[in-house]
């Protein structure tokens, strides 16, 4: 099989070497998830701990790629995650976010993608939902490489 073909976000690739470089930590890194469920189609955007909340709208591969996703990112925040690759049904997405801005009043959106192509479009999915919203609010755009290196992060 040519892994040359197809969406690079599918390409393999081994992190292996770079991983067992790493000291092991030293100690357990508590959880900062302030909710469940957090899955876009789980989730009723004007549930409580949306309300007025700065909220993170993460690709499924994020929290995976990035060794400091809770304390850096996820501390403080309420949370939704989607895969825009793997997910059907993701026009419901756009309503729920477009409900976060104009119902739970939400603060400000951070949108954690992967560098992957297929990622933009979670990034794009909340670009047409705040273009559809009443309410302006702040988006901050983050992508994370392959490896937890963050190469971009800009408010929109």
């Amino acid at each position: 099989m040519n892994e040359s073909s197809g969406c690079p976000g599918s390409r393999t690739q081994d992190f292996r070497a770079a991983v067992t470089a790493v000291e092991e930590n030293q100690g357990k890194v508590k959880s900062q998830l302030q909710q469940w469920p957090i899955q876009m189609h789980l989730i009723s955007p004007v549930a409580p701990y949306y309300q007025g909340a700065d909220v993170l709208l993460a690709a499924d591969c994020v929290a995976f790629a990035l060794g400091g996703f809770h304390p850096d990112y996820l501390k403080g925040k309420a949370i939704g995650i989607a895969c825009p690759k793997l997910d059907e049904g993701q026009e419901v997405y756009i309503e729920k976010i477009k409900s976060w801005l104009d119902d739970a009043k939400i603060n400000t959106l951070t949108v954690l993608i992967m560098q992957v192509p297929c990622c933009r479009g979670l990034l794009n999915l909340a670009q047409q939902a705040a273009q559809q919203a009443q309410r302006k609010v702040p988006i901050k755009a983050v992508v994370v490489g392959l490896q937890g290196d963050i190469l971009s992060e800009e408010w929109l």
